[in-house]
């Protein structure tokens, strides 16, 4: 890497690179320039650090590479826009294989594909371990979808899996094969956010609030309940998931765990105010009430409801 040089590299990886009708200018000058076709946009950033987001005797450079454009590709969408661009910003150290940040941006380039956008630039510098930083944009084609606008009577539903980012951790830590469990350590690895379950929603979608888990299902409904001064319930039996049966059998634990405070897995959680409004690909989960809070099955749910970057241990 350090051979190689900072500005080679980064020719190297955006060569033939196509870049999307949005970005009017791509890499290779002092900034982007990236249109805003209804005179706004959305803009949001995320950091992955090694050690703490990743392992890299866990996740491929092109695991990695996905996993950073998901994350924020996914924030964009809950807020009703479509990515249009990143900036990725990667700190890694000298010795770092070229092949290795060659894989990464292959990651990245292939889940800007399923996303939308393209890379329109970043920056890299040498640093003690591998730290990558994404801004990523988005075009909203609608009013933003807020955390501030449930009501009393609407009902809450999900897009996407919850629960399979965390038991592929739970698998990894222990130091199970991954193959017997191919499935969940897969999602934990590379999440799978459902993008199109929002930007393919009918405008007439009688949706009210909308975020997506990254943190845990609680957490990330506790910022939707607290922002709309409202209380949420939820359905324990409308979150079970079979899928999840035989590896909480092999590690001794209660799949809903994995489900309500696992996070990473960037599904969809949104509140609706017609019942009969649901569209294709949600799941009706829980209710919104008047009050405060999220419960299960009205009970609330004892410890931590998600990942919170500096508690202990987080």
């Amino acid at each position: 890497m350090a051979e190689f040089g900072e500005f080679a590299l980064i020719a190297a990886v955006n060569a033939g690179r196509e870049q999307a009708p949005g970005v009017l200018l791509g890499p290779g000058d002092d900034a982007a320039v990236v249109a805003a076709p209804t005179g706004r946009f959305v803009v949001t950033t995320d950091m992955l650090v090694e050690g703490r987001h990743f392992r890299l005797d866990w996740s491929s450079a092109r695991d990695i590479g996905r996993k950073a454009i998901a994350q924020n590709a996914a924030d964009v969408v809950a807020m009703g826009a479509a990515p249009s661009a990143f900036v990725v910003a990667l700190g890694c150290p000298g010795d770092t294989r070229v092949d290795f940040v060659r894989e990464l941006a292959d990651g990245m380039w292939a889940e800007v594909g399923r996303s939308g956008g393209s890379i329109a630039g970043g920056d890299m510098v040498r640093s003690a371990q591998l730290v990558i930083s994404v801004t990523a944009f988005g075009d909203p084609h609608r009013a933003p979808i807020l955390r501030s606008t449930a009501r009393p009577g609407d009902v809450v539903a999900v897009a996407g899996r919850l629960g399979w980012s965390a038991a592929g951790l739970a698998v990894l830590s222990a130091g199970i094969d991954p193959e017997r469990f191919a499935n969940v350590v897969a999602a934990h690895r590379v999440p799978h956010p459902p993008y199109g379950a929002v930007l393919e929603l009918p405008a007439a979608a009688p949706v009210s609030a909308l975020t997506d888990v990254s943190d845990g299902l609680l957490a990330d409904l506790g910022h939707i309940a607290q922002s709309s001064s409202v209380a949420i319930d939820l359905d324990a039996a409308a979150l079970r998931d079979p899928a999840l049966d035989a590896v909480s059998t092999a590690l001794d634990t209660d799949p809903l765990d994995w489900i309500l405070t696992g996070g990473e897995d960037h599904a969809f959680a949104a509140t609706f105010r017609d019942p009969e409004g649901i569209p294709a690909g949600w799941s009706v989960i829980g209710r919104v009430g008047a009050g405060a809070g999220v419960t299960v099955d009205g009970t609330s749910r004892p410890g931590p409801a998600g990942w919170e970057s500096f508690a202990s241990g987080g």
